[in-house]
């Protein structure tokens, strides 16, 4: 069977021990990593359809999210290419830096950004970030420290914090 990856859309549920998982690509990239029935949970054109057999790419992102969430890999190794606008691609470049185990706060993503006052829009950013967990959204907090906002729900986000040994309030 041929792992060639296509350039049309595709994609693949991946279960996991926080609840199913959908993953897809496009061409060489990995293009959304969504919780199954989360909040900003992408419609079927996004998607395509389900890869039919052996994809590299597909099989490579699901073993790597099954490392993470058993505790036996620290950082994926994977090729990306997110949707989205400037903005939103500078806070999600911004979210790669934040280290396993520690957090910040949307006001501290906006200040560095350059863009003090735009912690709102950052936050939108942040909760449209289409490759959850590669991409670690889970780990902005709000001003307080509290655990605000998560696609995925805040059992997951608080689940995922644990994991990466962040202390949590």
């Amino acid at each position: 069977m041929s792992t060639a990856p296509t350039d049309a859309p595709r994609h693949r549920r991946v279960p996991t021990p926080l609840g199913d998982y959908l993953i897809a690509a496009e061409g060489e990239s990995l293009t959304g990593v969504w919780r199954d029935g989360q909040a900003h949970f992408p419609g079927a054109s996004r998607l395509g359809d389900p890869a039919p057999g052996p994809d590299a790419l597909l099989d490579a992102a699901a073993a790597q999210l099954r490392e993470y969430l058993d505790g036996e890999r620290e950082a994926f190794d994977l090729p990306t290419a997110a949707r989205g606008t400037d903005f939103q691609q500078a806070v999600w470049r911004h979210l790669t830096t934040i280290p396993r185990g520690a957090t910040t706060t949307y006001g501290a993503i906006a200040r560095a950004l350059g863009t003090p006052r735009a912690a709102q829009a950052v936050g939108a950013a942040v909760g449209a970030n289409p490759l959850s967990i590669v991409v670690p959204c889970h780990r902005v907090l709000g001003s307080t420290g509290s655990l605000t906002g998560y696609a995925g729900g805040l059992d997951t986000k608080r689940a995922l914090l644990r994991l990466e040994g962040a202390a949590l309030a």
